[in-house]
């Protein structure tokens, strides 16, 4: 069921060629999900905690405006459609298995410290929106990318999954490890850029375009979705033929 997936590029410094294809089939691509806990994805707990106790909460504004009124609702949409249609779902999320932390990277134990990423606590959580469900698998990382602290390459080639979706938070930081980690080990890789947020608009943007030049494609939502859709109508109408 290969097909042509045509996704338009974003962001600033676009390529010439802003539609690039590439052979694309459904039944082997997986959408990953990195993070959306509720430590660093809700604006009451945890990091959006911290800075507004500490007068701050000004400079989250984008962060947290961005994931209550796009990044989620984006994400739902996706979900809806790859699970309508029994496509890979999978979930990264980050912090320790160990109450002291003694699993953690030496360089994240703080950042777990902080903001309470230890097994079982409200904060790790994944966010209630866009939660797991049945049957989807869950990835949890020590570090800030998803490949160097858990069996996710090992998941992904026993399905034979070759293109990666990543969205989730934050997008220089471990969704971008992630993608960029995967494009080394050549899976075909797409961040999607209206379901991604950081902590600041510059780092957003400044990542996105550098992973563009580099490492893979930057798309929307709204292609996504329609390159998706296309993909398995075609499929259907050639299984009825």
């Amino acid at each position: 069921m290969a097909e042509t997936l045509n996704l338009a590029l974003v962001g600033k410094g676009r390529r010439d060629d802003i539609e690039e294809k590439v052979g694309f089939d459904p039944a082997h691509t997986a959408l990953i999900i990195v993070d959306m806990q509720y430590y660093s994805g809700c604006r009451t707990m945890g990091l959006g905690r911290r800075f507004a106790e500490e007068g701050r909460a000004d400079l989250m504004e984008w962060r947290f405006d961005r994931i209550e009124n796009l990044v989620i609702p984006n994400l739902r949409r996706l979900l809806g459609l790859f699970r309508r249609h029994g496509l890979r779902v999978i979930y990264v999320t980050l912090g320790s298995k160990a109450v002291d932390l003694s699993d953690a990277a030496r360089h994240m134990k703080k950042l777990f410290a902080t903001y309470n990423g230890r097994p079982g606590t409200p904060e790790s959580r994944i966010l209630e929106e866009i939660a797991p469900q049945p049957g989807e698998f869950v990835f949890n990382k020590t570090t800030v990318g998803a490949f160097a602290s858990t069996s996710l390459d090992m998941h992904l080639r026993r399905y034979n999954m070759r293109h990666l979706l990543f969205a989730g938070i934050s997008t220089s930081a471990c969704v971008g490890h992630t993608a960029c980690f995967a494009a080394d080990l050549e899976y075909d890789c797409t961040i999607i850029e209206d379901a991604c947020a950081d902590l600041l608009r510059e780092d957003h943007d400044w990542f996105l375009a550098h992973f563009r030049k580099f490492f893979g494609r930057v798309a929307s939502t709204d292609s996504i979705i329609a390159a998706v859709t296309g993909a398995l109508d075609r499929a259907i109408a050639t299984e009825g033929a």
